[in-house]
């Protein structure tokens, strides 16, 4: 596996083991909104997929622009991953049908009938991750050790940027 092919599945188990999803969009003034998802499917060629109604007031965010930011937090392990990327608005049957679950039924009780269901498909472009060792007393040593030293690389853990698959060179990371 190559560096990318490694820090890309690094990010998909990431996204998987996380407990917490937050989907930001921006309003046309301008404000960012977050609120929680659920996220159906991480292909991890990069693209995560959501279910949603077509009146919610994040479909008409997405449509003045696409520009969102999903954000994962897994925090019993201690990780922290963010997403940017394009979203996009999908009305594709088949594709909710693959990915419905039991568990959507408390939001769109009609199942795959319910009024107004669409996907949104977010490209992900970017990831940045954040982890450090789960034992809370590595975590204060690290601490200590990046306060005393002044240098917040000593803190234990890892921070990687990771240009996703389809997002181009990377080059305008960081």
């Amino acid at each position: 596996m190559t560096e990318t092919e490694d820090s890309v599945a690094t990010v998909a188990e990431l996204v998987d083991r996380a407990t917490i999803c937050m989907f930001t969009t921006m309003t046309t003034d301008g404000r960012h909104v977050a609120r929680p998802m659920a996220v159906q499917e991480v292909e991890f060629d990069g693209d995560l997929w959501f279910f949603t109604y077509a009146e919610s007031a994040k479909v008409g965010e997405i449509g003045a622009n696409p520009q969102v930011n999903v954000s994962f937090s897994n925090v019993k392990q201690s990780e922290w991953t963010s997403i940017a990327g394009s979203a996009e608005i999908v009305v594709d049957r088949e594709k909710a049908a693959e990915l419905w679950s039991a568990p959507l039924k408390v939001w769109f009780p009609d199942g795959l009938e319910t009024p107004g269901l669409v996907l949104i498909k977010v490209h992900a472009d970017t990831a940045e991750y954040w982890s450090s060792p789960s034992s809370k007393v590595v975590q204060l040593f690290g601490a200590v050790r990046a306060a005393v030293t002044r240098n917040p690389d000593k803190f234990p853990g890892e921070n990687e940027i990771v240009a996703l698959p389809g997002s181009g060179s990377g080059d305008e990371l960081r």
